[in-house]
């Protein structure tokens, strides 16, 4: 059985979302519903043995009568009520047909998702091809006692830490109204500084709807210097993970690293709350960068972290790429490669 839920089937998604044996905040309704770039939908297919979900978002290409599918910011990735080493051959062959069926009737020409680097959804997608290896996630065992975790920390990055303490920072964990605000006053900074794109400037609106929902836990926590907030990371707690999902610091105070402070703060919250594991992300397009080497200072687990990348109309898919000139063996990490025009508002990466 095939069905596909949208935005207005709030509870039939959100059965799915709590049946699945392996799911992230990025999966839910709530999150999904926030989401402003096309239709978010929830792809279903079931049958006697249990179900696949695939959570996308709808998009019309532009002077055409087709649609491509791509995924919300974060990790997503399919669901199941089966662990994903455990989802059964028969299943994913099924699902598969189902999809590409799916993709032929609605005209769509390529798919792309993120995948959660703690669940092996490559599973699902190998008998469809298509899956890009993006590089590498930098992860926290939070199982790990913390003075030992510490211990594995730099010389440098525990100096910080101290002197921040000795500064006499401190780390709140808030969800008041002001906390949604602070937060992206410091945010903004941020961004403005890395020369961000506009995709990724939240507004104080969004990071309040995404603050508050019982469908997962999301808190802001801030570093204060006395009564001055200057630094600030949005964190989910889902099933066992914490995914820092935005951190910022006031340019002024940068080279004080309030920041390794909070995130250092952030794991001993996380194991007082029982989570498994803190996600980091990587560097910048998932680049062993300068970023990624902040993140690597505070561990070295590192997850691989793939997408999924399908082209379902290959004829059409090149048809689109011959009208704007683009070469489809163009060295150009992007897709689908022809939205690559719009590459300037995805070039900075978590």
């Amino acid at each position: 059985m095939t069905k596909v839920l949208y935005i207005q089937d709030k509870l039939e998604w959100n059965a799915y979302v709590s049946k699945a044996a392996e799911y992230d905040f990025c999966q839910t309704w709530h999150y999904h519903a926030l989401d402003t770039t096309g239709t978010a939908l929830l792809f279903i297919y079931e049958n006697n043995e249990g179900f696949i979900g695939l959570p996308l978002i709808k998009r019309p290409i532009p002077d055409t009568v087709y649609y491509d599918l791509t995924s919300v910011y974060g990790y997503t990735g399919p669901i199941s009520n089966f662990a994903m080493p455990l989802v059964p051959h028969s299943l994913i062959t099924e699902f598969k047909s189902a999809f590409i069926k799916f993709l032929d009737d609605g005209n769509f020409i390529s798919v792309f998702s993120r995948l959660n680097p703690f669940y092996e959804q490559t599973n699902i997608f190998r008998q469809f091809g298509g899956l890009h290896d993006n590089g590498l996630s930098v992860a926290i065992d939070l199982s790990i006692d913390d003075e030992t975790r510490r211990k594995n920390y730099p010389k440098n990055t525990l100096q910080k830490i101290r002197q921040a303490r000795n500064r006499g920072y401190l780390v709140k964990d808030e969800k008041n109204p002001q906390a949604a605000e602070i937060f992206t006053i410091i945010y903004h900074e941020n961004m403005n500084l890395v020369g961000a794109s506009k995709s990724y400037m939240f507004d104080e609106s969004h990071i309040h709807k995404l603050l508050h929902t019982d469908e997962y836990d999301a808190r802001i926590l801030l570093v204060y210097d006395g009564d001055k907030p200057i630094a600030a990371t949005f964190i989910t707690f889902t099933n066992g993970i914490i995914q820092g999902y935005l951190i910022a610091t006031l340019n002024e105070y940068r080279r004080y690293s309030p920041s390794k402070l909070i995130t250092d703060s952030v794991c001993v919250l996380g194991k007082q709350l029982g989570m498994k594991y803190y996600n980091l992300g990587g560097g910048r397009g998932f680049k062993q960068d300068s970023l990624f080497n902040w993140k690597a200072e505070f561990s070295d687990l590192f997850l691989p972290y793939y997408t999924w990348r399908y082209i379902a109309n290959p004829a059409v898919y090149n048809t689109l790429l011959y009208e704007q000139g683009i070469d489809e063996n163009a060295d150009i990490d992007f897709f689908p490669l022809y939205r690559s025009a719009q590459m300037c508002e995805h070039l900075y990466v978590k």
